[in-house]
């Protein structure tokens, strides 16, 4: 009981850090995407390779967080003699729709940026549309997956494991889908992107990117691996 208390408890501890960084990645767009407009009104963008670089550095440290969920999760797999634990089973449908609708969004997110660069506003503005509605079906199911498990956050350590990592995962996809629906916002603005200015339509469209690898690997450890 000891040994399960404690990994229970350093998940906690990262998973509260973590939110507070998530919280501040969405504090940093509000500035970039307020930056980029300014920037725009002079004709040009203020170091945007660096803005990009800035994220893909934080990108870096979320996958050091999220490798340090999937080594735990490994660890425990592989030193459990049943594993998932009996009546811990996992749903394998709304899991498999929603990995097929989240890696279908990244082929969406990406003719958004595609549209921009060509300087169609409303082929960016349809396809990031598109993006929003599939992240949001995406939260959606996860919900409805959570509901439907007879299993809670401290049942085991595979119960806490499955929670902290989808849940961890959950909250960045809702942060991806603040950042598509923030680029929406601002495009109904007259020249606030065009093919000269949009690096926070890359940043975000990067992000999503992140976020849908992240959860290919989640699901092919949690979901695909149990059935084997």
């Amino acid at each position: 009981m000891k040994n399960e208390n404690l990994p229970l408890q350093t998940s906690f501890f990262i998973q509260a850090s973590t939110t507070d960084r998530v919280d501040n990645i969405v504090k940093k767009s509000m500035t970039i995407g307020t930056t980029t407009s300014e920037d725009h009104s002079v004709g040009h963008e203020e170091h945007p390779d660096l803005r990009v670089w800035g994220l893909l550095t934080f990108l870096a440290s979320e996958s050091l967080m999220f490798g340090g969920f999937f080594a735990t999760y490994l660890f425990f797999r592989g030193t459990t003699a049943v594993w998932p634990p009996e009546g811990s089973e996992v749903e394998l449908l709304v899991p498999t729709i929603n990995t097929i609708i989240l890696v279908s969004s990244s082929f969406v997110i990406h003719f958004g940026d595609s549209a921009i660069k060509k300087n169609d506003v409303k082929g960016m503005q349809l396809w990031y549309g598109i993006t929003a509605i599939m992240g949001a079906i995406f939260l959606g199911g996860q919900v409805y997956e959570y509901s439907t498990l007879a299993y809670g956050l401290t049942t085991n350590v595979f119960a806490n494991c499955f929670y902290i990592m989808t849940g961890f995962h959950g909250l960045h996809v809702f942060v991806g889908l603040l950042l598509i629906l923030r680029v929406l916002w601002r495009s109904r603005r007259p020249g606030e992107y065009s093919a000269t200015n949009h690096t926070f339509i890359e940043m975000t469209e990067i992000y999503w990117h992140f976020v849908d690898i992240i959860w290919i690997v989640l699901f092919t450890l949690v979901y695909v691996l149990t059935l084997f």
